[in-house]
C-alpha cells in the first residue's frame, strides 16, 4: 500500500513533481499577497477565501517573504487559517514563527515558552515581531497529497536556501 496514497515513485517525485511545484511557487512569489491582508480586523477566513477566489482552505505550502526574500517555508492542511495564526496568534502555540524570532532577538532563560510569554518584556518583543510580520508577504500553492506536501516543504526550504 502506498504511503499517504501517493502512487508516484521517488524518481518521479524528485525529478518531475517537486521541481514542477517549485516552478508554480516561484511564479506565485513574483506577485505575493501582503501578509497584512491576513491581519485586518474584521477579515476572517470566509472573507479571505472570497478575496483569494478559493472555494475552501487549501492544504499546501507557503513561503513568507520579507522585501521579496524568502524567510520562512511552512506547510499546513489549512493554509489560510495558518497564515491568520501567524499574524493574529496570541501565544507560542499559534504564532510560533513570531515566538521563535522574538526568542532569537530577546534570549530568555525561562524554563518554558509559557513562562517567557508571561514576562512583560519578552511579550512586548513578541508583539513587536508579530507587528513587523505585517510588512512581509506570502505566496502559496495547493498540494493535496500529504506525502508530496511533506517532501516539498524540505525541498522548497533547501531550494530557497
Amino acid at each position: 500500500m502506498p504511503i499517504d496514497d501517493c502512487h508516484r515513485s521517488f524518481e518521479e517525485l524528485a525529478h518531475e513533481v517537486l521541481p514542477e511545484l517549485m516552478g508554480k511557487l516561484r511564479v506565485r512569489m513574483r506577485t505575493p499577497i501582503p501578509l497584512a491582508t491576513f491581519g485586518k480586523k474584521g477579515v476572517g477566513p470566509a472573507t479571505l477565501l472570497k478575496m483569494l477566489s478559493l472555494d475552501s482552505d487549501p492544504s499546501g505550502c507557503y513561503v513568507l517573504l520579507d522585501a521579496g526574500t524568502a524567510k520562512y517555508v511552512g506547510i499546513s492542511k489549512h493554509v489560510i487559517q495558518r497564515l491568520l495564526e501567524h499574524v493574529r496568534g496570541t501565544d507560542h502555540f499559534s504564532a510560533t514563527l513570531a515566538y521563535r524570532i522574538a526568542a532569537a532577538q530577546h534570549p530568555h532563560h525561562f524554563k518554558t515558552s509559557a513562562e517567557a510569554m508571561n514576562d512583560p518584556t519578552f511579550h512586548a518583543g513578541f508583539a513587536a515581531v508579530k507587528a513587523s510580520l505585517l510588512n512581509w508577504s506570502v505566496a502559496f500553492i495547493e498540494i493535496k497529497n500529504p506525502l508530496e506536501l511533506y517532501l516539498f516543504e524540505a525541498y522548497c526550504a533547501m531550494e530557497l536556501d
